[in-house]
């Protein structure tokens, strides 16, 4: 399905990517060495349902995880890079950790991630995996605008990803999304220009790219959810909820001070 959204939807998106960029914003803050990923997820729920929101991860049982998923946020550290299951590990200085949220706020959903170190370390694999994540989010958000395909957002992020030296998966990607979170149309991570569903106002967008530093191979971890690169190494995510407008491209989810920033 492919939801194009009213201009009464869209107000009430724009909401939506307010709260998730204002409860990512807020987990980032509150996260220093010694942070434990549980707390991390309560923390996420005690925000969601203070804002009378609905958490689109606790009740999620797609038919590649084993659901229900059950937490409120995806913590995703090191060689984590998707859907990391918060358990009971305390954050070391100089882990790279990748938040994920999605939420539900008077029926439409937003979703964002994002990828930072936490502590004082600054190791520099990680922060140009962080870097090519979020310039990889920005060309894709400056190719997307009424007119252009799929293709052409998929193009733009590969080519950044491609040039920094990076493998590029498309197992998972960017999607649709409105009422329900998961929706038609899928936005991979490397694709060629022109091709694909034309975009058009109204709809919303999840660009999300996502790297690995020396493979494009996914392991799942027992839990059934978390996946890891296969080699162990370092990982980095990096996601806007845009809207399509008549304009161009709107980012609802917007909140970032600079690329691999100290949580503080």
């Amino acid at each position: 399905m492919i939801e194009i959204l009213s201009a009464s939807g869209l107000v009430r998106a724009r909401a939506s990517g307010a709260l998730v960029a204002s409860i990512l914003r807020t987990l980032r803050e509150r996260t220093t060495v010694g942070t434990n990923l549980l707390d991390i997820d309560r923390w996420a729920q005690d925000l969601i349902a203070a804002a009378g929101a609905q958490s689109c991860y606790v009740d999620y049982a797609p038919p590649f995880g084993r659901g229900p998923f059950g937490r409120y946020v995806c913590t995703s550290v090191n060689d984590a890079v998707l859907h990391g299951l918060p358990v009971d590990y305390a954050l070391a200085d100089g882990d790279l950790l990748s938040l994920d949220l999605a939420v539900s706020l008077d029926g439409v959903v937003a979703d964002s991630a994002i990828s930072f170190l936490v502590g004082s370390a600054r190791p520099a694999e990680s922060v140009a995996l962080i870097e090519a994540t979020e310039r990889a989010l920005s060309a894709g958000i400056a190719a997307a605008g009424p007119g252009a395909r799929i293709g052409d957002i998929a193009f733009a992020i590969g080519s950044v990803l491609h040039g920094a030296g990076y493998p590029v998966s498309t197992e998972f990607g960017g999607h649709g999304l409105g009422s329900s979170m998961h929706q038609d149309p899928h936005v991979p991570n490397t694709g060629r220009p022109g091709r694909g569903f034309r975009l058009r106002p109204g709809l919303l967008l999840a660009l999300e790219p996502w790297v690995m530093a020396d493979t494009a191979t996914l392991v799942t971890d027992p839990d059934g959810w978390t996946l890891r690169s296969a080699t162990g190494c370092r990982t980095a995510h990096s996601e806007h909820t845009i809207a399509i407008t008549d304009h161009g491209a709107d980012v609802l989810t917007a909140w970032r001070d600079s690329p691999a920033a100290p949580a503080r």
